[in-house]
């Protein structure tokens, strides 16, 4: 089971550029068929307020992601603003949208004026259960343990547009959600700057030891993984921690 993370610095509200990029990146990285690979939040504008940026349900950055996950034959999580919400969408390998996410904590303090999601998702991936979450959801424990509570899911995503300033922060908290929900954590973050923040990139794959298996470092480049899930059930069988929320 891999995984494949695509760690950039976004074009400022730039969509074409930024396809290009992950398109470059993909043919680059080659990842095999069933991969499940995942792009930063709000991959195609940047972490942008500008409601004319966005777009209505079904607009380009949707389709793009619907057709590079048919092309290449993986599963594929990509943030986009839409409809005045910041969302997480996921395609299957034959184009089907298979989860849409709405993120449940927009981040006031740095300006989001996007609307707040109400629920977590799952999707399901090579046998497991997924849960997407965005950025500053990682700072709120209760809206992981909802996923928790009723799926006990496999693999965590936070998809993120996380600034520099608190990259200690960023680190901590993924090991901390890994740990209390038993479950890999794969945090998937954006490098470089924008008009309003420098990002530390820092996109990585955690254990539910809190151990960092992988780490993509500062620059832009790609995060590859493998999961083993039968380590991570035996684990969990062990320590039945999940059963006593």
């Amino acid at each position: 089971m891999k995984v494949l993370v695509l760690q950039f610095d976004i074009a400022w509200e730039d969509r074409e550029a930024n396809f290009a990029k992950v398109e470059k990146m993909l043919a680059e990285a080659s990842p095999e068929s069933n991969t499940l690979v995942v792009l930063p939040e709000m991959f195609a504008t940047g972490f942008s307020m500008n409601i004319e940026a966005t777009e209505p349900e079904g607009g380009p950055i949707a389709t793009f992601l619907q057709e590079t996950a048919k092309r290449w034959q993986i599963t594929l999580v990509g943030g986009v603003a839409i409809n005045g919400h910041n969302r997480a969408l996921v395609f299957a390998p034959s184009g089907t949208r298979i989860a849409d996410y709405t993120k449940i904590k927009p981040f006031r303090a740095g300006g989001e004026i996007y609307q707040a999601g109400t629920e977590a998702v799952i999707f399901p991936w090579q046998g497991i259960h997924v849960a997407p979450f965005i950025c500053y959801d990682l700072r709120f424990p209760e809206v992981w343990r909802s996923a928790a509570k009723k799926w006990k899911p496999e693999l965590y995503l936070d998809i993120a547009s996380w600034p520099s300033a608190r990259v200690h922060h960023w680190v901590r908290l993924l090991q901390a959600r890994a740990i209390e929900n038993q479950a890999y954590v794969l945090g998937v973050n954006r490098c470089g700057t924008d008009p309003y923040f420098s990002f530390p990139g820092r996109s990585m794959l955690v254990d539910w030891h809190g151990e960092i298996l992988a780490d993509a470092g500062s620059e832009e480049g790609t995060l590859s993984a493998s999961l083993d899930l039968p380590a991570l059930r035996a684990y969990r069988e062990q320590l039945r921690f999940l059963d006593d929320m």
